[in-house]
């Protein structure tokens, strides 16, 4: 119905649409979907997906969500306040300001995104367990160094 997908290097993304929270909408409490969900408006609460490997959350460049947020695909153009895990693959569009901490697998950030947190890539171990690679980004004049915390 609404949607399309993308494929980068082995990864699809759909962005098909099965819930909508729209412009005007706010909501206080915790959401959990499966498919496809589109915040065009406000949500003060965790998200999740209901074990689903294709789930997609999209946030709009209107959208806030203030909470934890558990989606193994986002496509993020609004503003998230906590921490994101993303055991998928995470757009961070140009529009897309976060203050919180981003757990991810695969990420993609356009110019004029901010992260205001750590990126933290996750990886699996052979026994399939997930396994965090923390990395801080210092700025030292001028120069951006990056360094793996063990």
């Amino acid at each position: 119905m609404f949607g399309n997908s993308k494929k980068k290097k082995g990864v699809r993304i759909t962005t098909h649409i099965d819930s909508l929270i729209g412009k005007n909408t706010f909501i206080n409490g915790n959401i959990e979907f499966s498919g496809g969900l589109r915040i065009d408006g406000n949500v003060t609460g965790n998200i999740g997906s209901v074990s689903n490997d294709d789930s997609v959350l999209t946030l709009s460049e209107n959208g806030l969500i203030t909470g934890e947020i558990k989606v193994p695909n986002m496509i993020i153009n609004g503003e998230i306040r906590g921490d994101i895990y993303a055991d998928g693959h995470i757009e961070l569009v140009d529009k897309a300001n976060i203050t919180g901490n981003v757990f991810y697998h695969q990420i993609e950030m356009a110019v004029g995104a901010e992260v205001n947190g750590k990126l933290i890539r996750m990886s699996s171990d052979i026994n399939g367990e997930t396994i965090y690679e923390d990395q801080d980004l210092t700025l030292e004049q001028n120069n951006i160094s990056l360094e793996q915390k063990s």
